[in-house]
């Protein structure tokens, strides 16, 4: 044979394989890692906590009877007419204009067609002109206290426009009659 030249000699393939890894068992399901003993006084303390050790705490969020939501942060106290400039800023920040709306009601309602996808109340009357130009939040807080004066039994609500994507990006309520 020649140096250098190819050997023609067929090497094994078990020969050039890796060794092959351990078996693993296959898997059986989730286990609980502690029984639930019931004792005298009801479940362990162990049995009470989060895995993490703290206490679960739960809060009632919303009762459905007689508590209609609105829009977004609806769930939250009134906000401030501080809170408001802030996110009126956000609105303008954004590239938004500012609009007002108002209604008696409120809320979607079914009244006059029960058939699905048809409710009343989606649609609010607007509140003169949207803002268009509009800078500053003390415009919108003024237009807001304005609207406030002309329907003082009317829900008032904010809106932020976005004219490049043709939709309503923002809304949520200023104002909550007595």
């Amino acid at each position: 044979m020649v140096a250098g030249a190819a050997s023609s000699a067929v090497i094994p393939m078990a020969a050039l394989s890796t060794p092959m890894a351990p078996k693993v068992p296959g898997f059986t399901g989730l286990k609980a890692t502690t029984a639930l003993t019931a004792n005298k006084g009801g479940l362990q303390w162990s049995q009470k906590t989060v895995a993490n050790g703290s206490r679960v705490s739960c809060m009632l969020t919303w009762t459905p009877y007689n508590n209609p939501r609105f829009e977004t942060l609806s769930y939250l106290p009134d906000l401030s007419p501080d809170q408001i400039a802030k996110e009126i800023d956000y609105m303008l920040k954004k590239g938004w204009f500012p609009c007002l709306e108002f209604s008696d009601k409120g809320y979607v309602y079914r009244e006059c067609h029960k058939s699905p996808g048809c409710y009343d109340g989606r649609y609010w009357t607007m509140y003169k002109l949207p803002m268009f130009g509009c800078q500053d939040s003390a415009q919108v807080l003024r237009e807001i206290e304005e609207c406030k004066k002309d329907f003082p039994t009317s829900f008032i609500r904010v809106l932020g426009f976005d004219r490049v994507r043709q939709v309503q990006c923002a809304g949520f309520i200023v104002f909550k009659p007595t």
